[in-house]
């Protein structure tokens, strides 16, 4: 099984690399695409080098899988070149995320979505896909009305030029300047740039993903993104009106059985989802679960995940992974037809 991956020398390529041999995904062929300058560069996988290739080259030799993670105008130029050959795309963009003949897919809620025919596979925003793992579950129970959240966004959200620019500033050596004002001791509530009505593309991503993905466009969603000075992972303050009342036992007890959920809601013990400790998991993590006293039916929680991993690498291999276990891709493939319409 051939698998270009396009964007592979960024932060969130070079996670799916590495999580595509961590979960020892049964690929043959391995097409790393990169900008021109990185050309010929050689990247490593299995202990054996693959050099990158442009897109046409991986094009060329029509892959098996495609994995997107080069922004949304490559993803928009290239995806439908990949998939006019019967490539799966799966694309880390916002693309393709609202385009309703797309699916936009996070395996634990909505995978079932996804059909055979669906070339092009949008990846959910990554603090979209680590709230909706937790309200899916709930809302399945006691139906929700109306969520709330703040974010408290890591800078590796931004990519690696972020990084090194908070590194720089601890240091006192800045020469980038990715943000508009220092990221180090401060939090800048701005992710995305701002839309006519006031909000970032950040935050308008939450709440039009988070219908689609749930299959609901009754829910209410309004959202605050805020970069904070943090490199582990995205945290959320979340507050979920629902339409049933509930039981904070029930809803551990649901939190706790469900896929991809770790639930860490002990005060006493002072557990609680912490970014530090999220960093490299691919699970979903969960806690200060409580009730708003402010109005009925409502409830607060803590959420906290490594945006590169499950908010992008680890949810696409997770797709991917899907595709193999219908036998869409891979070995049980026995018939692959030249061209797809898109």
């Amino acid at each position: 099984m051939k698998i270009a991956l396009i964007g592979a020398t960024g932060l969130v390529g070079s996670t799916m690399l590495r999580l595509l041999e961590e979960r020892d995904f049964p690929l043959t062929t391995l097409l790393p695409v990169a900008s021109e300058r990185s050309l010929g560069k050689k990247l490593r996988f299995k202990d054996k080098e693959y050099p990158v290739v442009s897109a046409a080259d991986a094009i060329a030799q029509k892959p098996d899988l495609a994995l997107f993670s080069a922004g949304g105008g490559p993803s928009l130029e290239l995806a439908p070149l990949f998939a006019a050959t019967g490539c799966y795309v799966i694309d880390n963009s916002s693309a393709w995320r609202m385009d309703p003949s797309k699916k936009l897919v996070v395996p634990e809620v909505n995978g079932d979505a996804l059909e055979k025919e669906d070339l092009i596979i949008a990846n959910p925003n990554c603090s979209t896909i680590q709230m909706v793992m937790a309200l899916k579950p709930l809302h399945d129970r006691y139906t929700i009305k109306r969520v709330v959240v703040s974010t408290y966004q890591s800078v590796t959200g931004t990519g690696q030029k972020a990084v090194d620019e908070l590194l720089q500033q601890r240091a006192g050596t800045q020469v980038s300047n990715v943000y508009p004002y220092p990221i180090d001791c401060n939090l800048l509530p701005q992710i995305d740039v701002f839309q006519e009505n006031g909000y970032t593309k950040e935050e308008m991503k939450m709440v039009l993903e988070t219908c689609k993905i749930m299959g609901d466009d009754n829910i209410k969603v309004t959202a605050t993104c805020v970069r904070v000075p943090v490199m582990g992972g995205h945290s959320e303050s979340v507050n979920i009106e629902f339409k049933n009342d509930f039981e904070l036992g029930e809803v551990r007890d649901i939190l706790s059985k469900a896929p991809g959920i770790v639930l860490q809601d002990n005060p006493a013990n002072r557990e609680y989802p912490m970014p530090l400790y999220a960093t490299n998991k691919d699970e979903v993590f969960v806690g200060r679960l409580r009730r708003d006293e402010s109005q009925p039916n409502t409830l607060n929680c803590w959420i906290v995940a490594d945006n590169l991993r499950k908010g992008a690498a680890t949810n696409a291999i997770q797709i991917a992974e899907y595709l193999l276990q219908k036998g869409w891709i891979g070995a049980a493939v026995t018939e692959k037809t030249e061209t797809h319409a898109v």
